[in-house]
Formats: structure tokens, C-alpha cells, sequence
């Protein structure tokens, strides 16, 4: 799935920021009669970024299109708005922005897009990923491609691979094996973002 090299770049991240289309979804766009956009997410990619909170990883949204729909999952995961930009016509500039917002360099920032709008922040990006589907173009040029396609996991695996190059994963599994994960990390997340248990 990846390189030493995309290895040591992720032992560096201290924010993952994600596309929506494509990516915390399966790109597919739900109309109902009445003319509404309905998207679907992942429960296994909610949960991861609840993880990623919890170690204290920023999770964060570049989208190029405004999605109402994604008001309200974004409330669930308890990502804050100033961690989101929607409706981006240029994703190098708004990566850099971001990561002004959080005071880190881009070199510390992991970005997953799917199709070619996404190449100049991936581009930026210290660890470059995308989904099993994404577009060649873009598969060509990211440092992890993940296993599981987007809407279905991706997200997922590239918090896992974050977490588990900076030797943390393990310790995530012991406390959830062990039953001692679940509460603890639901109030200190709560706590700090607002967010609801995604499991």
C-alpha cells in the first residue's frame, strides 16, 4: 500500500484533511423528487476520525463544491468550522490556508482527494492519498493508495496508517480490546470538538 518513504512522512502529520466527494463519499450525488442532495458517509471513516481527534490529529474538510448535506455530518464528527473550506476553486492555496488556521506547515498535513482537482493539494501536501478508485491521474502521484474505496473505508485506513507509523495504532486497539477506550474517549472528544459517538 505504501513506501518507507510515504512511512516517514506520515510519522510527521499533525492534521488530516479530507475532499468530500469521492472520498468521505462514494462520489455518488442523491437527489430526492423534491430536488434535495443526500450523500452517504461512512461509519467506519466517522469513527476513525473520532480516533484521529481523540490522539489529538485535526481533522479537517477542502471541498470544491458546497454541500448543505454535509452541514450536519460535519456536527456529528465534531469538526469544528474553521477547519473547513467549501466551494474551493484553488485546494493548493486553501491547503496553506488551513494550515495557517492551525499553525503547522503543510509538510505536516496529510490530504486524500480523488480526481484531478485535487492534484495541486496533493501536490502541497506532506503525505499525498487517495482512495482505491480515485482517478489514475491521481493514484500516480500519492504517496498511499488506499485498499478500500471512497465512501467505504479509505478514510479509515489512511488514519490507521498515520496512527500506526507514529507507533500509536496499537495502543488505540489495546484500550478498546481491553473496554477501557470507549467512554474515555467519548468525553474527551465531546468535550473538546462538540461532536457525538460515532460507535
Amino acid at each position: 500500500m505504501a513506501t518507507k518513504d510515504a512511512r516517514e512522512r506520515a510519522r510527521r502529520i499533525r492534521a488530516v484533511v479530507l475532499d468530500v466527494d469521492g472520498v468521505l463519499t462514494d462520489a455518488g450525488l442523491y437527489y430526492s423528487a423534491r430536488g434535495e442532495s443526500i450523500k452517504r458517509f461512512s461509519a467506519r471513516d466517522g469513527f476513525a476520525i473520532k480516533v484521529a481527534q481523540h490522539e489529538g490529529i485535526t481533522v479537517a474538510i477542502l471541498s470544491g463544491r458546497v454541500a448543505p448535506p454535509l452541514r450536519a455530518r460535519l456536527v456529528d464528527l465534531g469538526i469544528d468550522q474553521s477547519c473547513v473550506i467549501q466551494g474551493s476553486r484553488d485546494k493548493a492555496a486553501d491547503l496553506r490556508l488551513l494550515c495557517d488556521r492551525l499553525s503547522i506547515t503543510p509538510e505536516e498535513a496529510a490530504f486524500m482527494g480523488d480526481d484531478l482537482p485535487d492534484l495541486p493539494a496533493l501536490a502541497v501536501a506532506g503525505l499525498a492519498a487517495c482512495p482505491a478508485d480515485a482517478a489514475a491521474e491521481v493514484r500516480a502521484r500519492c504517496h498511499v493508495t488506499c485498499t478500500a474505496p471512497a465512501g467505504r473505508g479509505a478514510v479509515r485506513e489512511l488514519i490507521e496508517f498515520v496512527l500506526v507509523a507514529q507507533g500509536r495504532w496499537d495502543t488505540v486497539v489495546a484500550a478498546w480490546a481491553a473496554g477501557t477506550a470507549g467512554p474515555a474517549m467519548d468525553s474527551r472528544v465531546a468535550g473538546r470538538t462538540g461532536g457525538k459517538n460515532e460507535r
